[in-house]
């Protein structure tokens, strides 16, 4: 069945300790011995289907999650360049879903255009 495990703490966490935080969870998760505290008092979930080529989705909220981002596949596309000129780039579709009785609307938007800016300057990471 679907588990999600909570990271806590991942305002505070260097990228690399929060990769390692997600797998340690995800690989016991997958061997069943994931504790129970660890799956309790999460708002915000991330659901990953682009490892199965699946190029977009819309994910459904698990309560009591305020929020939940579905990341679809990065795939080459055909997209309109600088002067109009057609051109090939890596592309990938995210979708946010979010419960409107905890998070604004406008809000969410918000929070959508900050993650693409940083998707699209990954340096800005690790800064």
């Amino acid at each position: 069945g679907l588990l999600t495990p909570v990271v806590r703490g991942v305002d505070r966490m260097p990228l690399s300790e929060l990769s390692a935080a997600i797998r340690d969870l995800a690989d016991r998760a997958r061997a069943g011995r994931i504790k129970q505290h660890e799956l309790e008092g999460g708002s915000f979930s991330v659901s990953n289907l682009g490892m199965y080529g699946t190029s977009e989705f819309s994910a459904i909220l698990n309560p009591p999650h305020a929020g939940i981002l579905a990341v679809g596949a990065a795939e080459k596309r055909p997209v309109v360049g600088a002067d109009d000129v057609l051109e090939v780039a890596t592309m990938m579709t995210v979708t946010l879903s979010a419960d409107h009785r905890v998070l604004d609307g406008a809000l969410a938007a918000q929070w959508l255009a900050a993650f693409q800016r940083r998707i699209e300057n990954p340096v800005s990471i690790l800064i």
